[in-house]
């Protein structure tokens, strides 16, 4: 029977998507993995794929139309199958959002025990959810689909996951069991205060510009941040000039191989090495306790333009701390190329435990930044500068970084930042510590 495409989840606070361009029409051809179109979430806007082999035969929205996720949007068949009526109901304009319940998805959650995501078979009574074009292709081959995992939206079975089986088979190699990602603990907040009702006069000359779905999720978290996490801001000034003198000599050796090394990537991991030292800014606030997370992963800030809706979204470098400047430069430059072409994704964006906010490339002296939830802390760096500066007991020229932490006053205090920055400033003023 013909595929229903509906609206996916393409991140974890997502109720609802607009489709903001179709890259398919009806009567197209498409296979596995093909964009169908480009879709705006309450993150970014993001590539969604077909995860089938067919024909395009309906396309059941518009560009431009908001839906909640699980509306059908789309109708793919393959040669023969009739579509007539498959799609028919009528697609769900997406709600307002509704008041947030402590068991939100979106909303922080007070945490009781460790959280896990569902495996795509958590009803082993349910018959597996399969694509047809996957479920022929399983016949043909003897491919057991109660034994797979569904890679496809909502754990489906799709083409990749029998061909992938199929492959495994020949080898003798045996399916590795559902990943299982603890989710991430943050304490439970009332919801927040609604805005003013003070009418807004619109005078001569002026426009109304439709609030993006991205940007009302922005505006929420942001209020919740500053309305639920008690900031508190301690800042520090970096020499810059160690830095910038080996970051010339290695980027005059890594030419030849398309290596270019920022401040930020030095930066980056010199924070990751000093989170590995001061465990508490690897941490999140849970309430009744402090979760120290196992991973060292640093968000980085990325500026999106205005094709793709604007704002920001935080993509994440894991492992940061085992990284070298390479590696950091390497995933930052891709992620970011990714998010202003084609969209991250829910893997790309989730688990950060610290968020660094460069507006230096701007001309930015300096800043402060708000804490992205659950992070307990946010490092806010300007522009390296040139100024006048005493060093040895004479006036000379320096460069440096003025750097701003916003910090969680529930769990780091300002002595521990003060010794957090100030292991962060003896890495970048003594550079070859993150050679090594």
């Amino acid at each position: 029977m013909p595929t229903t495409v509906t609206m996916p989840r393409l991140s974890d606070t997502m109720e609802a998507g607009t489709v903001i361009k179709w890259h398919v029409k009806e009567g197209d051809t498409v296979a596995s993995g093909d964009v169908l179109a480009d879709v705006e979430t309450d993150k970014a806007t993001m590539e969604m794929q077909a995860y089938d082999d067919g024909v395009v035969a309906k396309l059941l929205i518009g560009a431009g139309d908001r839906v909640a996720i699980g509306t059908p949007i789309a109708v793919i068949a393959v040669e023969g199958e009739d579509a007539s009526s498959a799609g028919s109901a009528k697609p769900a304009a997406a709600a307002a959002p509704a008041p947030r319940a402590a068991a939100s998805t979106d909303a922080p959650v007070a945490v009781t025990g460790t959280v896990v995501m569902p495996s795509a078979h958590a009803d082993t009574g349910a018959r597996a959810r399969i694509s047809p074009v996957a479920r022929r292709m399983a016949e043909e081959l003897g491919v057991d689909i109660n034994s797979l995992r569904g890679t496809g939206p909502g754990g489906r079975v799709i083409k990749r996951d029998i061909e992938a089986a199929e492959s495994r088979k020949g080898s003798g190699a045996v399916a590795a069991p559902a990943s299982i990602m603890p989710a991430m603990p943050v304490v439970a907040t009332p919801a927040p205060a609604a805005a003013s009702s003070m009418p807004v006069v619109a005078g001569p000359g002026s426009r109304e510009v439709a609030v993006s779905g991205m940007r009302q999720t922005i505006a929420r978290r942001l209020v919740e941040s500053k309305s639920t996490i008690p900031h508190y801001q301690v800042s520090m000034r970096f020499n810059m000039d160690p830095l910038l003198e080996l970051r010339k000599m290695l980027n005059a050796q890594l030419e030849p191989q398309g290596v270019k090394l920022s401040v930020n990537d030095f930066i980056v991991r010199a924070c990751a090495l000093a989170m590995a030292q001061h465990p508490y800014f690897n941490a999140s606030w849970a309430g009744d306790r402090i979760i120290i997370h196992g991973e060292v992963n640093v968000g980085v800030a990325v500026s999106l333009p205005a094709e793709r809706g604007g704002g920001l979204v935080v993509a994440v470098i894991r492992n940061a701390d085992q990284k070298g400047l390479r590696q950091i430069s390497l995933d930052t430059r891709a992620l970011a190329e990714k998010a202003r072409t084609r969209g991250l994704g829910p893997e790309d964006m989730m688990g950060a435990t610290f968020t660094i906010s460069n507006l230096g490339m701007y001309g930015v002296d300096n800043f402060t930044a708000i804490i992205n939830p659950p992070n307990s802390a946010i490092l806010a760096c300007g522009a390296a500068v040139e100024r006048p500066v005493v060093r040895n007991s004479q006036l000379c020229v320096g460069t440096e970084l003025d750097a701003t932490l916003s910090l969680d006053h529930r769990v780091i205090d300002g002595a521990m930042a003060a010794e957090y920055l100030t292991t962060v400033r003896h890495n970048l003023e003594n550079p070859a510590t993150l050679l090594v």
